[in-house]
């Protein structure tokens, strides 16, 4: 348990370092901290925390840099106080004002999200819509192109729509396939998507029956296909302006991670905790993240969750991170919710 002058200590600490990048010096932060208390004081502070795992010397001459032990403190002090005020209130009523204008469709609110939540953090963002699978159904299109081809398209309560070409198991007329169309949406309005194969039994009087039955295979299919490509980053040049990705050690794994949509969804998803925002640091990542830090958060789209979040090093602007995060969910949820 730290003492209220040495978690003062460590916070300029955290602060000056995410500003500046270099060891701190003690006589530095009380001169830029206004921590009254002398240099000698806050060398012994920061003597204790450096024992304590808090902080360490990169070189005997050098100041002092946060370690993740360090980090950690600093960001569950930040978080159960509610002080994580990293935007100004003209910031996050821009956030909210520039969701108001988007149109309700889940593609397009991603990308605008990643933009901004990157130009606000100068971290990578990464925006994941909600599983399809998990979104109830709100209508199914089929588009008759010929006798054995059509179209299937769906739509959900998120706003998002998936589509593919299907060859038909055998010949239909355009009436017919209105017909399937007809009862697949009397059966499947409403149905969350991983309920679809159960409702097959609600088509057994449909003509032709063995389309109807394969349309059904192709929802699911559709809707499974979909959930693999519904990663959007954005950022990644202003994070490598970042003086820590000079490292390639550092920058490798995150630009192999990024490149790959699923491995993406699937990191990002196992890290987000029940609560508001989680932040995750170092080590506590996995391989590929374990030496940067993650911020995300939750958001609804009509029922469904989906995540957003930022990737940047721990030398990270925890308060404006947690805040910009936080603000861009409530946008996105009310602008999809």
């Amino acid at each position: 348990m730290l003492s209220d002058r040495r978690r003062t200590v460590l916070a300029a600490l955290v602060q000056e370092y995410v500003r500046s990048a270099q060891p701190v010096a003690s006589r530095h932060l009380v001169d830029r901290y206004d921590l009254r208390v002398s240099p000698a004081t806050v060398r012994n502070e920061l003597s204790m925390l450096e024992e304590s795992g808090y902080v360490y010397q990169p070189h005997i001459s050098a100041g002092r840099v946060p370690t993740e032990t360090g980090y950690r403190a600093f960001v569950d002090e930040m978080m159960q106080s509610g002080d994580s005020s990293g935007l100004t209130a003209d910031e996050v009523d821009a956030i909210h004002g520039q969701f108001v204008v988007l149109e309700h469709e889940v593609a397009e609110a991603m990308r605008e999200t990643s933009v901004l939540l990157s130009r606000l953090t100068s971290y990578v963002a990464v925006v994941i819509a909600p599983a399809l699978r998990r979104a109830r159904i709100r209508r199914i299109n089929l588009v008759w192109i010929a006798d054995a081809r059509a179209v299937v398209v769906v739509v959900t309560d998120s706003g998002r729509v998936a589509d593919r070409s299907v060859e038909l198991a055998e010949p239909v007329a355009a009436e017919q396939l209105a017909e399937v169309e007809r009862v697949l949406n009397a059966v499947l309005e409403g149905k969350v998507g991983d309920d679809v194969r159960a409702a097959m039994a609600g088509v057994g009087s449909c003509v032709p029956f063995r389309v109807a039955a394969q349309l059904i295979d192709e929802v699911l299919d559709c809707l499974l296909e979909a959930d693999t490509d519904r990663v959007v980053t954005g950022g990644v040049p202003a994070l490598l302006a970042q003086p820590e990705f000079a490292d390639p050690r550092l920058v490798g794994p995150l630009l192999q991670l990024l490149e790959d949509g699923l491995a993406t969804l699937q990191t990002l998803t196992g890290l987000m905790g029940a609560g508001d925002v989680a932040v995750r640091i170092g080590s506590e990542n996995p391989t590929g993240l374990d030496r940067l830090s993650v911020v995300t958060a939750h958001y609804d789209a009509g029922g469904a969750d989906g995540v957003v979040g930022v990737i940047g090093p721990t030398r990270m602007n925890y308060p404006r991170a947690v805040s910009a995060v936080r603000a861009v969910a409530d946008g996105l949820s009310e602008a999809l919710g």
